[in-house]
């Protein structure tokens, strides 16, 4: 059998992504349920509505960070260079894929250094949590960082990939200790680190136990978009294997319940929401609902691959959509914006 590396999954989950129905057809993300109430008499000027926000000490346009996605090879760097110079120009986050593959081999950094590209961006350095239990070391976390140049460490959680992915890595036993460790440590540079679910959502419990722990912020990554256990599904030749994840196509929490378990199980750390969201009127449920941020992928993947322009006019759109949406509820702000109310139409 052909040793897999981490650079050849990266390139086979992009394939994936963009070639197969790897999204949740069962479960939805929850926002379709929910809606605002329309104002008749927003008493606001539409092209005075402010939409930026301050977040990890960056001056976001907008409440918006492109998830955290690739990197690590050829093709995955062309799309970080194109993800970095697009958010440079909107004025929004962006998140780095894994970078499990640096530490594997230090010239696969090329692919995550964008600063040049994008100086003045909220960047997210990422590794997956479970790594700590793997050798991966505090020292090993904060080369990410510095190599990045970026704001702040994302840890992602990923145990249901993990379970069902060829060469899964599966011991998530002791994971909290490590995490505190790795929080106060950075905490002393004053560098942020956010847990950052992959598709499966997080429970009221366990945003509460990071919390305790240091983490900064949470990324709900709730249900509702990519469903990874079918992305491994699609990459297993194994056959057995493959009928293992598929049987997980619609597990998690959807990003509507993940939110609202933040809120009560962290109310005092910023949450990050994704998890399925695809426009601007989603993004401001999620903003109503507590959310500090909106993330998305999968969109902006699909847009990159077509073109620069394409990414641009696609993060374009989602902003007018969302000022057409604070408009329309009478929020002359981001901070109006967290007060109104959603209805739920069950």
């Amino acid at each position: 059998m052909k040793e897999v590396t981490t650079a050849d999954r990266k390139d086979d989950h992009i394939r994936i992504n963009l070639e197969e129905n790897v999204q949740f057809n069962s479960i939805s993300n929850g926002l379709d349920k929910l809606y605002f109430v329309h104002n008749s008499v927003p008493e606001t000027n539409m092209s005075q509505i402010d939409t930026s926000i301050d977040i990890f000490g960056k001056e976001l346009r907008m409440p918006l960070l492109i998830s955290c996605m690739t990197g690590g090879t050829d093709k995955s760097g062309n799309i970080n260079r194109i993800l970095a110079e697009v958010a440079q120009q909107m004025g929004i986050g962006l998140g780095l894929g894994s970078m499990r593959v640096v530490l594997e081999d230090h010239e696969k950094i090329d692919s995550f250094c964008l600063r040049e590209l994008a100086p003045d961006i909220l960047l997210l350095a990422n590794i997956g949590a479970v790594q700590l239990n793997y050798g991966v070391t505090v020292d090993d976390c904060r080369q990410l960082v510095d190599l990045s140049e970026s704001d702040a460490l994302v840890l992602h959680f990923n145990p249901l990939q993990e379970a069902v992915q060829d060469e899964g890595q599966t011991n998530f036993s002791g994971l909290l200790n490590k995490i505190e460790h790795l929080c106060n440590e950075f905490s002393r540079d004053s560098i942020p680190v956010i847990a950052k679910e992959v598709g499966w959502g997080f429970s009221e419990q366990v945003c509460k136990k990071l919390s305790e722990v240091g983490i900064s912020a949470i990324d709900v990554a709730g249900a509702g978009g990519t469903s990874w256990s079918q992305v491994e599904m699609y990459r297993s030749d194994d056959e057995s294997n493959k009928k293992v994840a598929s049987v997980f196509e619609n597990w998690g929490i959807s990003t509507v319940e993940a939110i609202l378990n933040a809120g009560k199980g962290a109310p005092d750390i910023p949450c990050i929401a994704s998890g399925g969201l695809r426009n601007g009127l989603e993004m401001a449920k999620c903003l109503s609902l507590g959310a500090s941020l909106a993330g998305m992928a999968h969109p902006f993947l699909v847009a990159a691959m077509n073109s620069p322009e394409r990414l641009m006019s696609t993060i374009y759109e989602i902003e007018q959509q969302l000022r057409v949406a604070m408009f329309c509820t009478g929020s002359s702000d981001i901070e109006n914006l967290k007060k109104q109310i959603l209805i739920d139409k069950k």
